[in-house]
C-alpha cells in the first residue's frame, strides 16, 4: 500500500492507503467512524444487508495494527453504530475487539452515534485528545486548528482523461484534516457540500482513495455530486 506524507499545523503525518493516518514519531495511528454492527442496525429496521460488516471492519484493523504495530491507536468517534450495537456484537468480534485493544494505549473518542462507548471491551474513552500542537476529535469546529476529525465521511469526485471518479479521501488546508471513514458500510458525503463550506473553506487538498496508492488534487480541480432530479 502506498502511503502519503503530509504536514498538519507543522507535524508530519502519513496518510495511509487503508484510510488511516499515521504519526510515527508518536506511534500512533488513527482511524474513524468504524460503525460496527451497522448491518445489525438496518435489520432490526426491516433492511436486511449481509451481516459482515463487523467482521471486515475488524479484519482490515487488525490486519493495520499488525503491520503498523502502534503503540498508541485513537478511534475517532462512531466507532460502533449506535448505544446498542455493542449489545449485538458476536463472541468472537467482541473477543477480537478486546485483543485488538490489549497491550496498547487505546482510545476512543465519543462520537454522536456511540456517547459512551462500551468500557468492558478494552481502551479508554476521551472526548477530545490533545497532544501537542494536534487535536483529536469527533466532530470538527470552525476556526480550530490543528485538528483531526471525522464525522462526516468525506470523499471526492473528480473526472480525469474523460471519466468521473470518486472516492473516499482525506481533505485538509494545512490547518485541519478530515478523515475518510473506515467502517465497511460507511457512505460519503462529497467534501464540496455546503455542510463542509465553514470548515474547509476554497482552497483545500484531498489525497482519494485509488485502488494502489493515494492522489492528491487540489479542491479546485473537484466536481460536486450530480443532483438527483425527482
Amino acid at each position: 500500500m502506498s502511503p502519503e506524507n503530509l504536514i498538519l499545523n507543522g507535524v508530519p503525518l502519513v496518510a495511509d492507503l487503508s484510510g488511516a493516518l499515521l504519526w510515527p514519531e508518536k506511534r500512533l495511528m488513527v482511524v474513524a467512524d468504524l460503525h460496527l454492527e451497522k448491518g445489525s442496525a438496518f435489520a432490526q429496521r426491516g433492511q436486511l444487508l449481509p451481516p459482515y460488516d463487523t467482521g471486515a471492519t475488524l479484519a482490515r484493523l487488525e490486519a493495520l495494527v499488525e503491520s503498523r504495530r502502534p503503540e498508541t491507536v485513537i478511534c475517532l468517534g462512531d466507532s460502533f453504530h449506535d448505544r446498542r450495537a455493542a449489545e449485538r456484537l458476536s463472541r468472537p468480534d467482541a473477543e477480537r475487539i478486546a485483543r485488538l485493544t490489549a497491550g496498547r494505549d487505546w482510545i476512543w473518542i465519543t462520537g454522536n452515534h456511540d456517547p459512551e462507548p462500551p468500557a468492558h471491551l478494552g481502551g479508554r474513552i476521551e472526548d477530545t485528545v490533545v497532544l501537542g500542537p494536534l487535536c483529536f476529535r469527533h466532530e470538527a469546529t470552525v476556526g480550530a486548528g490543528g485538528e483531526v476529525s471525522g464525522h462526516y465521511h468525506p470523499v471526492a469526485a473528480v473526472r480525469v482523461r474523460g471519466r468521473r471518479v470518486r472516492a473516499r479521501c482525506f481533505a485538509g488546508d494545512g490547518r485541519r484534516l478530515i478523515m475518510p471513514s473506515f467502517g465497511a458500510y460507511t457512505g460519503g458525503l462529497n467534501v464540496l457540500d455546503r455542510a463542509l463550506a465553514p470548515l474547509l473553506g476554497r482552497r483545500f487538498q484531498v489525497h482519494m482513495m485509488g485502488r494502489e496508492r493515494l492522489f492528491e488534487f487540489p479542491s479546485a480541480r473537484l466536481e460536486p455530486d450530480l443532483e438527483r432530479v425527482s
